[in-house]
């Protein structure tokens, strides 16, 4: 217990000695600890508010999307290989697109993974062929052939047999999670709210020299 008062007493002294020599001035450490507490101060402010009834089920019909389970993708694809074609690969599946009659139809070179996948998510998808080649495959229509589409490991033709999409639950299933994404976006706003109305108490002054590229913002406490 000792040892406890007498490390609060050298932290206190300390602190005021400091407060005297104006060392918590010009410090961005303590500038932005200060800044952040005083947005923890607004969230828990905010954080007391309880969803009056039938808050959540509004909130939750309007955003029902991001509850809904991913849409799951069936497809197969015909391969062009970047290390057996080089340049040509995206020209030459290009010119195999042409020629395809149906689903079946056309060959390429062989594939080190699977050449069909069956209820795919996007992330499943991306773990394989790359982000950029799953976003893109999403946002086509199943029953016809799109490309050519770049992975990295060349281009493909692909064929979209189906993308099953489900519905979003029951909000009781979901209940919890939708009062905490409820409870976060209205911190936010609250936050959000409480900095535009401290704002409103100061004019802010944005100097640009000249010669240099330095801004400098000022803002000063209105009267």
């Amino acid at each position: 217990m000792q040892g406890l008062i007498e490390e609060y007493v050298k932290e206190e002294i300390l602190y005021r000695e400091a407060l005297k020599l104006g060392l918590d001035k010009d410090d961005t450490i303590i500038r932005r600890r200060l800044a952040q507490k005083m947005d923890f101060l607004a969230e828990d402010v905010a954080s007391l508010r309880e969803p009056a009834p039938g808050v959540l089920e509004a909130w939750y019909n309007q955003h029902q999307d991001q509850y809904a389970p991913p849409p799951l993708l069936t497809f197969h694809h015909l391969f062009f290989a970047f290390d057996k074609r080089g340049a040509d690969a995206q020209a030459q599946a290009q010119s195999a697109l042409s020629g395809l009659s149906d689903k079946n139809s056309g060959e390429g070179d062989a594939f080190m993974f699977k050449n069909a996948y069956s209820e795919q998510s996007r992330d499943q998808v991306a773990r394989v062929f790359g982000s950029t080649f799953a976003i893109s495959l999403f946002k086509h229509t199943p029953g016809s052939w799109v490309g050519p589409v770049e992975s990295g490991f060349g281009w493909h033709l692909v064929w979209i047999d189906a993308l099953a999409k489900s519905p979003p639950p029951p909000l009781e299933a979901v209940a919890q999670q939708v009062k905490s994404d409820w409870l976060s976006e209205q911190r936010s706003a609250s936050k959000r709210a409480n900095f535009d109305a401290l704002k409103a108490r100061y004019e802010v002054v944005v100097m640009i020299p000249a010669s240099a590229g330095a801004i400098a913002a000022t803002p000063t406490e209105r009267p």
